[in-house]
């Protein structure tokens, strides 16, 4: 086999595992309640509200395809790992163990370029220290709380949720989308308010 088909094989392997990530179920309610979404769905969401929100990131010359491709390929690595429910602190804290085990696994599946190309895109997202991934992170928190609000707090009322954990686990908007974080806090607000969400 040449080193080209080597290569296009490798790049198919990996194509064909990422069909697994359709399979991880999220915590989170889809807006009208009828199924829990998976983390393909929740990657493809997050990316599109990347093109939409842009212009909420502090920074005005972000490399929003930058964010784009953190957005797609930081779940990836649940296909081995699963998706940990965020307010489990002991799931939490085991976390980053399996994750990198399952970075390792799914990003050796490509050609040396494209797995060092996706693991720095991945550690990038991980540490969340550059603007672009800071926005990238923000939109990763903004999407499960729309969801809650607008599927009636489904998820927090199932699980016990308080506006101080959810407060707590997502300031980092704060820094990456300081207008989105005033969003957030208004909306939170609003649900207690309703009572979909403890205070």
């Amino acid at each position: 086999m040449t080193e080209g088909m080597i290569r296009l094989q490798q790049q198919i392997t990996f194509i064909l595992e990422l069909d697994k990530l359709k399979r991880v179920q999220r915590q989170t309610w889809l807006t009208d309640t009828s199924r829990k979404e998976n983390s393909a769905e929740h990657s493809w969401h997050i990316a599109v509200m990347a093109l939409v929100l842009a212009e909420y990131a502090p920074k005005n010359n972000l490399d929003i395809g930058r964010v784009i491709q953190m957005l797609l390929v930081h779940d990836i690595v649940e296909i081995d790992a699963g998706d940990t429910f965020c307010y489990d602190q002991e799931a939490v804290t085991r976390q980053a163990d399996h994750e990198n085990q399952a970075a390792e696994r799914l990003f050796g599946l490509l050609p040396r370029d494209q797995a060092d190309r996706f693991r720095g895109l991945w550690e990038e997202f991980e540490a969340c220290r550059t603007p672009e991934a800071r926005l990238a992170h923000s939109l990763d928190r903004l999407q499960p709380i729309l969801n809650n609000f607008h599927s009636g707090g489904k998820s927090w009322r199932a699980n016990g949720i308080t506006r101080g954990q959810v407060q707590g686990r997502n300031r980092v908007v704060a820094e990456g989308a300081p207008v989105l974080w005033d969003y957030i806090e208004n909306l939170l607000r609003r649900a207690v308010d309703r009572g979909i969400l403890q205070e």
